[in-house]
């Protein structure tokens, strides 16, 4: 299997960034770790090997970025207009340097956004904020609002709401969106959403669910068995959905 590793100075991040790149051709992936996550994990817990078949086949090339999140969503020693401000940076570096990479390595015009847990709400919150550049998006066990604590889980502003959280948070903005051209974006996207019957995060997705569809917006929610929040219920559902 084809496997390449990168790393550069970020001018938008200030700071060196790490990949990893699978596969030779298809569809470009940007996967997303998981909460503070690293750019290796995807491979380490297997859902690199998971997904071995159409990566040789050419289907699909993954693009394993690594996350700032220990600076930005979850830099809890930072006031909340710095950790939003830090993870808008975050995208531009997506956007601006890690995409131009995989379109210089990959003509493929097909685009994906995939991520597990918090990197669900990454692939999300990209792509509906960018719809006419992805032509798909596979969300697992994701939480699409971070404004709002979830059983242990805290809300990771402190009570603090902007204008800039607003647009980072798909349960709220997506709600407000009225642009045609925006809306008719979102529709041709291939969405899914999966998650387990027992994970917190289950009323969250349904709410998304429901945004959704009040806007026309055609896509999957996939209910799996127990909490399902975890790599081996990952490495079942990546093979479906990717």
């Amino acid at each position: 299997m084809f496997r390449t590793y990168h790393r550069w100075w970020s001018p938008r991040l200030h700071r060196e960034m790490e990949l990893l790149v699978f596969g030779h051709a298809g569809a470009r992936v940007l996967v997303f770790p998981t909460r503070a996550g690293r750019f290796y994990d995807y491979e380490n817990w297997g859902l690199v090997e998971a997904l071995r078949r159409p990566l040789e086949m050419g289907t699909i090339q993954l693009y394993c970025v690594d996350s700032i999140d220990r600076e930005s969503l979850y830099a809890f020693h930072r006031p909340p207009w710095e950790r939003i401000a830090r993870h808008h940076q975050y995208e531009g570096y997506i956007l601006e340097e890690v995409m131009p990479l995989s379109e210089q390595l990959n003509p493929n015009s097909a685009l994906i956004a995939h991520g597990c847990s918090l990197g669900a709400y990454h692939a999300v919150n990209l792509a509906f904020r960018h719809p006419r550049r992805f032509q798909k998006v596979v969300a697992l066990s994701g939480r699409y609002d971070l404004t709002e604590p979830v059983s242990h889980f805290r809300t990771l502003f402190d009570g603090h709401y902007d204008e800039a959280i607003y647009f980072h948070t798909p349960c709220h903005f997506v709600p407000q969106l009225n642009d045609p051209p925006l809306l008719d974006a979102l529709r041709q996207m291939e969405i899914t959403l999966a998650v387990g019957e027992t994970d917190v995060f289950l009323p969250n997705n349904h709410r998304l669910s429901q945004i959704l569809r009040d806007k026309g917006i055609w896509h999957g929610l996939h209910t799996w068995s127990g909490e399902a929040h975890c790599a081996a219920a990952w490495q079942q559902m990546v093979p479906h959905y990717l």
